[in-house]
């Protein structure tokens, strides 16, 4: 379909800081961008080469200025494989989004309309990873790796200097508050009458004045524990977060791994306390349970995609710290069968059990009634897709949201038979803190100013 290219590769050895230089090349880029991290490990691309853009109704493969479509099939994902396989690039990596409408097409739940966006995917045209000592350098153009190398080291000048202490105050405490408690109140009587499980539902909590993404990004980075962080602009969002758990992750080899995380108590800082609190996580049937149904939905997920008798429960409730709160965590795994690829693994596992509930279908219908606007990114899945078959899929909770001129923060707490409405409301205030505490203001866009001084200098 298209001329065969391949990426030029430079390696540079590497001594900084990693997440602070990511966002230094976040704040200075001018074109779409993605920033993936796992572990100091990140992975930054920039300026589209191809992109997959997934509706409910259509996919389509953008190369060059060149469209070709596929048609949708009862599997909404299996465009979006076919679409990244007719590429003639050598060597190539898929960065994106997969919002948590995506479950409605895969669950025949919710509202959708067939531009309803499912996935957005791009390969760039140049990238920078950033690993074990090592600044890898890749271009589709050679003549890239030259400048690439300079903004690189632009960056890590400007990633030296210190972000001011100001800081937005989001209502995280009150806003739509009595709103949330009667949709708690709601969801537990459907509950009680048999509908369903489990549900995860959210609240919006807006934030009004201007946010440099970049910047918070960093110190939000520096004040959580995440399982991946992202920092991305691309297909319409402009989005920062601290993934806590991973919805799905692929090894070349075949090697299936989710990552529940559900059961949730404060993590402040005062060790007596916060030991206190995560002793109470054990001892609360409510979370006990809510966590133990998760999990054994994520051995009957695997189960569909996995060779037989190849599922196992590699740790089971323990206890992750997270930012501003401790979780129980369990992580499970299995082998890929030879018949399924990394996308129907990411479909039997996708939307996350622990942002949607138990079972999915009528968990994905309650949200659809009950919230007020859809989720988009909320929920959903940042990941990147490589052409040995890989994927690691993150869930996006933790995290900024800014898109259409509206800037806000979501966070939701999973909600069972004995659900309360305050102690859910007190839930989503604990996680929203994750983000809230770490908020720039744009005014100053500190970042982008001393990326611009470090030029000149």
């Amino acid at each position: 379909m298209t001329t065969h290219h391949r990426f030029h590769e430079r390696s540079l050895p590497f001594d900084a800081d990693s997440i602070a230089v990511g966002a230094a090349l976040a704040a200075s880029c001018t074109d779409d961008y993605v920033l993936f991290e796992h572990r100091g490990a990140v992975a930054w691309a920039e300026a589209p080469y191809a992109t997959v853009e997934a509706a409910a109704g259509s996919t389509s493969l953008v190369v060059d200025g060149r469209t070709h479509h596929f048609e949708a099939g009862s599997r909404p994902l299996d465009p979006v494989g076919q679409a990244l396989a007719e590429l003639r690039l050598e060597g190539w990596r898929a960065y994106g989004w997969a919002p948590f409408e995506l479950s409605y097409a895969l669950h025949g739940a919710g509202r959708l309309t067939p531009d309803t966006p499912i996935a957005h995917l791009a390969v760039p045209r140049r990238e920078i990873r950033l690993e074990r000592g090592t600044a890898l350098l890749r271009a589709i153009d050679e003549n890239d790796l030259d400048s690439l190398e300079l903004r690189l080291s632009t960056a890590v000048a400007a990633a030296d200097k210190d972000i001011p202490e100001e800081r937005i105050e989001a209502d995280v405490q009150n806003h739509d508050a009595d709103s949330y408690r009667a949709s708690v109140a709601a969801a537990v009587a459907e509950i009680r009458s048999g509908a369903l499980d489990k549900v995860i539902l959210s609240r919006v909590v807006p934030v009004d004045e201007a946010v440099d993404i970049p910047s918070t990004y960093l110190v939000g980075r520096r004040g959580n524990n995440p399982a991946r962080s992202f920092l991305l602009r691309l297909g319409g969002w402009h989005a920062a977060g601290f993934s806590p758990e991973i919805v799905s992750r692929v090894t070349a080899e075949g090697r299936v791994t989710t990552q529940p995380l559900a059961g949730t108590r404060a993590l402040e800082g005062d060790p007596t306390a916060d030991r206190a609190r995560r002793a109470e996580l054990y001892r609360d049937p409510k979370e006990v349970f809510e966590h133990a149904i998760s999990v054994r939905l994520a051995v009957d997920e695997l189960d569909r995609v996995c060779e037989p008798e190849t599922v196992t429960v590699d740790d089971f409730m323990i206890v992750k710290p997270r930012g501003s709160v401790q979780h129980l965590a369990s992580k499970l795994s299995g082998n890929l069968a030879p018949e399924h690829t990394a996308w129907d693994a990411l479909a039997a596992l996708f939307p996350a059990i622990t942002a949607s509930g138990i079972p999915k279908r009528p968990a994905c219908d309650l949200i659809a009634r009950s919230e007020s606007q859809p989720r988009g990114l909320y929920s959903g899945a940042v990941l990147t897709v490589d052409a040995d078959g890989s994927m690691d899929a993150a869930l996006v909770l933790r995290s900024i949201y800014q898109q259409d001129g509206r800037t806000w923060l979501r966070a939701g707490a999973g909600i069972v038979a004995d659900s309360t409405p305050e102690r859910e409301l007190e839930e989503t205030r604990e996680k929203l803190r994750s983000v809230s505490r770490f908020l720039v203001p744009a005014v100053d866009a500190p970042l982008s100013r001393q990326l611009t001084a470090a030029a000149v200098d």
